[in-house]
């Protein structure tokens, strides 16, 4: 059974990763002056906290989730601190 429910937690874990590449990529083109810092801030938090207590509870695929959708975090924070790119028609 146990096989079964980490199974799930990797799939959940996939879906929620792959559903936030697409903000990446959009704050890729525009610079994220769409986003709110506190939004951005809260939810970092809150994936920091996902992966600390997966960690704490050894849930491999709490950690693996939250480890990949932090590096896409930290990925925004750095294009928005960035700003627009220029684009060459």
């Amino acid at each position: 059974m146990r096989l079964h429910a980490e199974a799930i937690g990797f799939y959940a874990g996939a879906l929620t990763t792959i559903a936030f590449a697409p903000q990446v990529l959009r704050t890729w083109k525009t610079g994220g002056r769409d986003l709110s810092w506190l939004m951005l801030a809260l939810f970092g938090l809150g994936v920091a906290l996902w992966l600390v207590y997966g960690l704490l509870v050894q849930a491999l695929p709490v950690v693996v989730a939250n480890g990949l959708t932090g590096a896409q975090v930290l990925l925004i924070v750095v294009l928005k601190l960035r700003g627009p790119r220029d684009y060459v028609s």
